[in-house]
């Protein structure tokens, strides 16, 4: 994991904008920073520690970045690990932030050197892992590379949630495993956003999927497009799953998971987990120790497993990709990619929003609108 990109403050060369909306002016190198609302997390804890303000600035715009008014925000389960101290190495000092990392909404203005947004545009997109300040606003900032136009087709709640899940699963797939035409996929724990994405991703690019989630997620995923869902509860899946694969994509990342996905991969095979330890050390240990001592770990286990079972072993994380982006986008406005959203709150709302989802009191998105 990348040390955090700080607060966007500053910036030159803000383009004037049409339809500006109220209370906001063109930024410039000399303007105050104009204010909105947004939740601000003060201290780490429970979804009680958020707070929703009504008075926080927002930065003037780089040249490459973009201010968009936010109409949708999904809730991840980063945004609650962060919420309760996973990164403070990171994020501790720099406290108060915002959370949130899915957005959907309208271009409200673009730094000087943006080129494929203009102003008005609906546009959907996700902020990196270690961005500061988050998507919870009225007004967000995001970089050109991180968003895309919006598909006509689908409303901004279902747009809020497909990015960040989308794009964690196209760089696991696409591009650390490369998976091609006619290959065997494996996704252990397909009942969640990032689950689903790499189901479809994968059906996408003509592999054959296979699963494994809990029971009420069965007819999710097989409708998805998985060929084969094996309850995990129920069935030992290295007895329910015939043959081998090619990749391996854990969102679990537990132990069993781990020893389960690369025996039931063939020689040559990409095991990728999203539970990499290089958040957890640095929080430990602090980023001086803890990143190198989780780089030691990486590659020991990289090497444990190129020699007894001659398969590739990493650790997956979301990253901005402008290529990957587009290829959601398409396969968004096609149908073929979709995340199931089962609770939209208003924003104002996000603690219970962030109960509801620690809570797992539904088994699929929970979306905040921005009214």
């Amino acid at each position: 994991m990348g040390i955090a990109t700080l607060w966007r403050l500053g910036g030159r060369g803000i383009v004037a904008a049409r339809r500006l909306p109220l209370g906001l002016r063109p930024a410039s190198t000399s303007a105050s920073a104009t204010s909105c609302r947004a939740v601000l997390l003060p201290r780490f804890g429970g979804p009680e520690v958020l707070e929703v303000r009504s008075d926080v600035a927002v930065p003037d715009l780089k040249p490459r970045e973009v201010l968009v008014r936010a109409r949708a925000v999904s809730i991840n389960p980063l945004d609650l690990r962060m919420r309760c101290g996973y990164g403070r190495c990171i994020f501790e000092p720099l406290l108060p932030i915002i959370l949130g990392r899915d957005i959907s909404g309208e271009v409200a203005a673009v730094g000087a050197s943006v080129s494929s947004l203009d102003v008005g545009q609906e546009v959907f997109g996700a902020l990196h892992p270690t961005a500061v300040r988050g998507t919870y606003a009225d007004y967000a900032i995001l970089s050109e590379d991180e968003l895309t136009v919006k598909p006509a087709s689908i409303t901004h709640v279902e747009a809020s949630a497909i990015p960040f899940a989308a794009l964690t699963a196209w760089r696991a797939l696409k591009s650390t495993a490369r998976i091609t035409d006619g290959q065997r996929v494996l996704v252990i724990g397909g009942g969640g956003a990032v689950g689903l994405a790499a189901i479809q991703i994968a059906v996408a690019a003509g592999c054959s999927v296979s699963t494994t989630c809990g029971s009420q997620s069965i007819d999710r995923v097989l409708s998805v497009g998985a060929e084969q869902a094996i309850d995990y509860t129920a069935e030992d899946i290295e007895n329910a799953i015939k043959g081998q694969f090619d990749v391996v994509l854990d969102t679990i990342g537990a132990p069993e998971t781990e020893k389960t996905g690369i025996n039931l991969l063939r020689k040559g095979g990409h095991y990728m987990t999203l539970q990499g330890e290089a958040a957890s050390l640095a929080d430990r240990y602090g980023l001086p120790i803890g990143l190198p001592a989780a780089t030691a770990i990486l590659l020991k286990k990289q090497l444990q497993y190129r020699y007894s079972h001659g398969i590739d072993y990493w650790w997956t994380y979301m990253r901005a990709d402008a290529e990957g982006l587009h290829e959601i986008r398409r396969l968004s406005t096609a149908g073929m990619l979709k995340i199931p959203v089962d609770k939209v709150f208003p924003i104002a709302e996000v603690q219970k929003a962030h109960e509801v989802k620690q809570k797992r009191r539904v088994p699929g998105k929970v979306v905040l609108e921005v009214a």
